[in-house]
């Protein structure tokens, strides 16, 4: 005989018949209660790990603090308010956005000329006299 079949005759582990449809579990009268008192624990295990680090946070923001004072720092929203606010002035005549500054040298007619004087300066001077011709 397999095991299979020992335990739904009866014998074997008695968690393998109930397992296979064999007993009924009975309703603990309990239970509502016991799952209620398990809810309000764990909520109550939260609400003590927020305020441990609610707690941990006000002293990490006590050292900032100390140490923006002591340096002259600005926090980092006020710091970006204040540059938001700088752009936004340069800007307040244009109706569009502010235009990005151009590297020097890019879109100069001028320099398409001196582009040409390099490249024959490479050249060999046979080639040099018949580009100038």
């Amino acid at each position: 005989m397999n095991f299979v079949m020992k335990a739904a005759m009866g014998g074997g582990p008695p968690d393998v018949g109930k397992m296979l449809g064999g007993e009924e579990k009975e309703e603990d009268p309990d239970a509502a209660k016991k799952e209620e008192e398990r809810q309000e624990a764990l909520k109550q295990q939260e609400d003590e790990r927020k305020a441990k680090y609610a707690k941990m946070e006000a002293e990490r923001e006590g050292m900032r603090q100390g140490i923006r004072d002591k340096y002259g720092l600005k926090k980092r929203e006020e710091a970006e308010a204040e540059a938001a606010a700088a752009a936004e002035e340069s800007a307040e005549g244009s109706l569009t956005r502010p235009k990005k500054l151009v590297p020097a040298g890019c879109g100069d007619e001028e320099e398409e000329e001196s582009i040409m004087d390099t490249v024959m300066k490479y050249l060999p001077g046979p080639l040099q006299d018949m580009l100038k011709k």
